[in-house]
């Protein structure tokens, strides 16, 4: 199973750079990702239209429970995975696909979104 992500990016040209039968494709610069140069610099890549997704409605830091999907932000980037515990001001997340827990602040994690039809709806709105 491949481990999803999400980093930020900003839209450098809003037209397709270039159109194929697989759809169109964007040049993106990375806020968090730099090129490994001697002097580094934002990362810019072409990555397709259906990679690009507007950032999710900010919300207000809440305490999570056992179980509750979350995006945990951890090496530059948005880590999906499930809260499997809390000690003290940390909680406990668990990666599926790397088979890992890490402990987290809340500063650093919010509830889990997914884009479906063009809008973000939470997990749990999603199974009703």
């Amino acid at each position: 199973m491949q481990q999803r992500r999400w980093f930020l990016r900003v839209l450098l040209w809003r037209q397709g750079i270039k159109e194929t039968p697989n759809g169109s494709f964007y040049k993106v610069k990375y806020k968090n990702l730099i090129t490994e140069e001697d002097e580094p610099e934002p990362l810019i890549e072409i990555i397709s239209a259906d990679e690009l997704r507007p950032m999710p409605p900010k919300s207000l830091p809440v305490l999570f429970l056992l179980h509750d999907k979350v995006d945990a932000f951890d090496n530059d980037g948005w880590w999906i995975g499930k809260i499997t515990g809390r000690r003290g001001n940390l909680y406990s997340v668990y990666f599926e696909t790397t088979n890992e827990v890490l402990e987290y602040p809340l500063c650093r994690l919010r509830r889990h979104l997914d884009w479906v039809n063009g809008d973000w709806v939470s997990s749990a709105t999603r199974q009703q």
